[in-house]
């Protein structure tokens, strides 16, 4: 039987940038020629970025990367090459021959222009032409995934073309997911390997589930699947790769490395039913263990979040707290010690310990750190205030003021030097509203804002132990990781005098906003009703500070931000589950 060898692209694309994007595929095309490769399968709609959202509304945009593709297709040689990108249809006849049929609300917003049908579509190319052109035909419209506002589904109609021998068939992401979709039409009309393009977001188990659900089609279509996947950040979303071959017993043959630019080259040769996967380039990737993959994700969403964005600089407030010295951390792995700069907001109420913890965070990372008291701005602030209201500034009051006085402070900084401001602030806080609006949730992006308070610290712990493992001073001290955790805006101020333990608190919030279970499901599971109320309300009551904080890296199913989409205004009250 003939050999086939698949390069499975896993690169990093910037949305809108069709040039670079095209260059990128170029580059790759080339080193998968000179490893003698017959085919190269990029990401999902790779010369765009993904997800290009409304940029895809824009007929310019359209058009150039049209162009683009037809300059690309003109570069290819003897090497097959797919690779995802938008296609406009704007013939009304040739839609209804290559489009499935969608209700016309879909198409065009009342009192506006018909918009034009788009397909996210894969262009097969080889000898400078585009022989043949793949259409997605199911459009995600869950999650982060809003397809359906922009394309439409390509018709069912399975493409399935020889290459050296063996019969392949392709598929767009969604398109693979559905037991009676694409994949069984493929397999049908003959196809013994599966190539899927994806741009598949990551979140926390998320790769496991991957490779059960290619695990299920494989077997059930016996074919050989090779996944390829996006890598990178683009906005709140971060995309791990981790592209993979899969043979028709559900085996994983070949695994790519996660976060990391890569191209996985596999010889498939064999019979259909019992295929010989080899990996030439690299060998079976090691995964990531749990918590390394999240932090992993967080240094990746940080890094090109600057470089996407033309950022080279972070300022960050170091309170000697656990939040602050995981983003210092993590700042760090991302841009490297000198582009980090601290800076310490000590208040009347600041004990000494969160000031020296402070300080010894910075030298452990190696990064510089200002320290610029608070309290004469405070002072006057309160003067001022108290003149006014006749009564001096007390409780939430002179809390909240103090936090807007330190947001202030670096926000100044951050308009005087370039450098954009990193929030401190957990999912556990955001979810409940223990922050302040333009105080402490000010800033330019949220680096923990879905990562839950309990894992905050866990993530410290693995940061630690990997730098013991390389011989390196840890960089969070067993004082901060041992220390109650508090805001330190009062005297004596503990989280836990406003909030149940965290061990109790985060179960709550995962459940109810990650989810979506309703108070009384919470309490039909045996939380304590009191309890759940309070926690409840706190998201509830919270919805308005969230909608006005800075986006942040997203690591689970369900993120505060596009994910998530709950009305402000609201009454819901669930009915008991008695």
């Amino acid at each position: 039987m003939a050999q086939l060898r698949v390069a499975l692209a896993q690169i990093n694309t910037v949305v809108g940038d069709l040039e670079a994007n095209a260059a990128s595929v170029v580059a790759e095309v080339q080193r998968a020629t000179a490893l003698g490769a017959h085919l190269v399968v990029f990401p999902e709609l790779t010369l765009t970025g993904y997800p290009p959202e409304d940029l895809l509304l824009k007929h310019g945009f359209v058009d150039d990367v049209a162009a683009v593709l037809a300059e690309l297709a003109h570069q290819t040689g003897s090497t097959m090459v797919v690779v995802g990108y938008v296609e406009a249809i704007d013939d009304e006849r040739t839609a209804a021959d290559v489009l499935a049929p969608r209700h016309d609300s879909l198409h065009h917003l009342e009192g506006t222009a018909p918009r034009r049908h788009l397909a996210n579509a894969a262009a097969i190319c080889q000898h400078g032409q585009i022989l043949a052109t793949i259409r997605k035909q199911l459009l995600p419209n869950y999650g982060v995934f809003d397809e359906q506002r922009w394309f439409d589904p390509g018709a069912a109609a399975p493409i399935v073309l020889e290459v050296e021998g063996r019969r392949v068939g392709f598929t767009i992401c969604e398109d693979l997911w559905s037991p009676d979709g694409p994949a069984r039409a493929l397999a049908d009309a003959g196809a013994e390997v599966l190539c899927n393009l994806n741009a598949s977001p990551y979140s926390r188990n998320r790769l496991g589930d991957r490779h059960r659900l290619v695990a299920e089609r494989a077997t059930a279509t016996s074919t050989t699947i090779c996944y390829v996947n996006q890598v990178g950040g683009q906005d709140e979303l971060v995309f791990d790769g981790a592209s993979f071959v899969t043979g028709p017993d559900g085996t994983v043959l070949a695994q790519a490395a996660q976060f990391e630019p890569e191209l996985l080259v596999v010889d498939i040769g064999g019979g259909p039913a019992d295929p010989e996967v080899s990996s030439i380039e690299p060998r079976h990737a090691q995964l990531l263990d749990p918590l390394a993959e999240v932090y992993a994700a967080l240094v990746l969403g940080v890094r090109d979040y600057f470089r996407k964005n033309r950022f080279t600089d972070a300022i960050i407030g170091l309170s000697g707290g656990i939040d602050s010295s995981l983003v210092a951390a993590v700042a760090v792995d991302a841009l490297g010690a000198e582009h980090v700069h601290g800076i310490a907001l000590p208040s009347r109420y600041s004990s000494d310990g969160s000031r020296s913890d402070a300080e010894d965070l910075a030298r452990r990372l190696g990064i510089d750190c200002a320290v610029i008291a608070i309290e004469p701005a405070h002072q006057a602030f309160t003067e001022m205030l108290a003149d006014q209201l006749g009564t001096p500034l007390v409780g939430l009051t002179d809390e909240n003021l103090q936090a807007r006085i330190r947001a202030v402070t670096w926000m100044a900084m951050s308009n005087a030097t370039g450098a954009i401001v990193l929030t401190t602030g957990n999912k556990s806080e955001l979810a409940t509203g223990y922050s302040t609006l333009y105080g402490d949730s000010a800033g330019g992006f949220a680096v923990i804002k879905d990562v839950v308070k309990t894992l905050v610290y866990d993530l410290c712990r693995h940061r630690n132990a990997v730098a013991i493992s390389r011989g390196e001073v840890p960089p969070i001290s067993e004082a901060v990781l041992d220390k109650p955790p508090s805001a330190e805006l009062r005297p004596d101020q503990r989280d836990d005098q406003s909030l149940p333990p965290y061990e109790v608190l985060d179960p709550i919030i995962c459940a109810y906003v990650e989810d979506d279970q309703t108070s009384a499901d919470l309490i039909a599971q045996g939380h304590d009703p009191v309890l759940v109320a309070k926690v409840v309300g706190l998201i509830d009551g919270a919805e308005y500070k969230r909608r006005q904080s800075p986006l942040g890296v997203r690591i689970t199913t369900k993120a505060f931000g596009r994910d998530r989409r709950m009305p402000i205004t609201t009454r819901y009250v669930p009915r008991s589950r008695g």
